[in-house]
């Protein structure tokens, strides 16, 4: 049985750029099974996270947030956290979608962390 992000057929990127691997500095398993896959993400003021993918739509808890811009693989910015409407809160929980290859970088002054629980499906 093959596991496909929800609405995909295949996943285009490599296995090299999936989180745990093109990024482990900022992310740690913490349980994975046939069904979830669990990551803590930290990203202190600063820092740049390498460009990454997360294959499968997930539940994110937000332990701390800060300011914070996604760039993609070609290092266009696709989000600015100050530009987005309120605030993030944390504690908060939110709904991602699958990530294609991105980079974040925290332009804050707080510590990103998140446990993120991420859901994965089957194409059966």
């Amino acid at each position: 049985m093959e596991i496909r992000p929800q609405g995909s057929q295949v996943w285009p990127w490599p296995d090299s750029l999936d989180a745990l691997t093109a990024a482990p500095d900022f992310h740690r398993l913490l349980f994975e099974n046939e069904h979830v896959r669990v990551l803590e993400v930290r990203i202190k003021p600063g820092q740049i996270v390498p460009v990454n993918t997360h294959r499968w739509p997930s539940v994110v808890h937000v332990r701390s947030a800060s300011d914070f811009l996604r760039r993609d693989a070609d290092r266009k910015l696709t989000f600015d956290s100050r530009t987005a409407g309120a605030p993030q809160k944390a504690p908060d929980v939110v709904w991602t979608p699958p990530l294609p290859p991105h980079s974040v970088e925290n332009i804050g002054a707080s510590e990103i962390h998140i446990v993120t629980v991420e859901s994965k499906h089957t194409s059966d």
